[in-house]
């Protein structure tokens, strides 16, 4: 498993607008909710999907990504690592190509099977990291 280059996953993180977040917390004091606040408030659009919450950070949750109704720039995982390609499978019924799970989340499965479907694919990185290093540096 290679995550792609910092050069791709900076034009990804620039070019992208809207995140789906599978395993969002509405609890702020989980992980998955003060990372997806952080990227909500320099601008990207949060959609939940939790089949356990109706909504979060202001936001209509969603059961999984195949009921978001609306475009997805990137999925990103809050799961552990054996939910990977269950999660996968169901990204690939998406319009979405990018995958990326956060640190320490990492399945090589979910890695193959989703790789060739022509996914971006990136594990075991924190988005919010990527985003302040990459796209916020001054």
């Amino acid at each position: 498993m290679q995550n792609p280059s910092n050069n791709i996953i900076k034009d990804l993180l620039e070019s992208s607008k809207t995140i789906a977040v599978v395993g969002l917390s509405d609890n702020p004091g989980k992980t998955s909710y003060q990372i997806s606040k952080i990227m909500q408030e320099v601008g990207y659009r949060i959609i939940p999907v939790n089949p356990t919450i109706d909504e979060v950070l202001g936001e209509k949750a969603y059961k999984s990504l195949v009921d978001v109704p609306e475009p997805i720039d990137i999925i990103n995982v809050f799961r552990r690592p054996e939910y990977l390609p269950e999660v996968a499978k169901e990204a690939a019924q998406t319009s979405c190509k990018v995958f990326w799970a956060q640190q320490g989340i990492v399945n090589e499965e979910a890695y193959n099977y989703l790789q060739e479907r022509g996914f971006t694919v990136i594990m075991d990185l924190c988005i919010k990291v990527a985003h302040a290093v990459l796209v916020n540096k001054k």
